[in-house]
């Protein structure tokens, strides 16, 4: 599965992985994790594409998903850290141009 081609980037792959990487404690309803309903709604993305980023994510390695029902999903920085620098989702997440770091901190 390619995620960057040429200039374009899957930009919804990046929000679903920035937003995992950036989730705090307090914007969850449970510490585990978020599920991808609540992910969806936070985004205000289709379930559907939400459901299928995290598959990729997941198939990366940087997101664990906790339980069967509901499926918590929840970003692993240390797999996230020993990455492969030039794997594409790793580039794509660590591509911080467009990003508006104001959606993830509150100061």
């Amino acid at each position: 599965m390619q995620v960057i081609t040429g200039d374009i980037e899957d930009t919804d792959l990046k929000k679903v992985g920035l937003e995992l990487m950036f989730m705090t404690p307090e914007k969850c309803s449970n510490e585990d994790g978020i599920t991808a309903v609540e992910l969806s709604k936070q985004l205000n993305m289709d379930i559907e594409i939400v459901k299928k980023k995290l598959r990729i994510l997941m198939e990366h390695n940087i997101v664990r998903v906790i339980g069967i029902n509901p499926k918590l999903w929840k970003f692993d920085e240390y797999n996230f850290q020993r990455m492969n620098e030039d794997d594409p989702v790793y580039m794509l997440l660590c591509s911080f141009d467009d990003v508006d770091f104001d959606r993830y901190f509150e100061y």
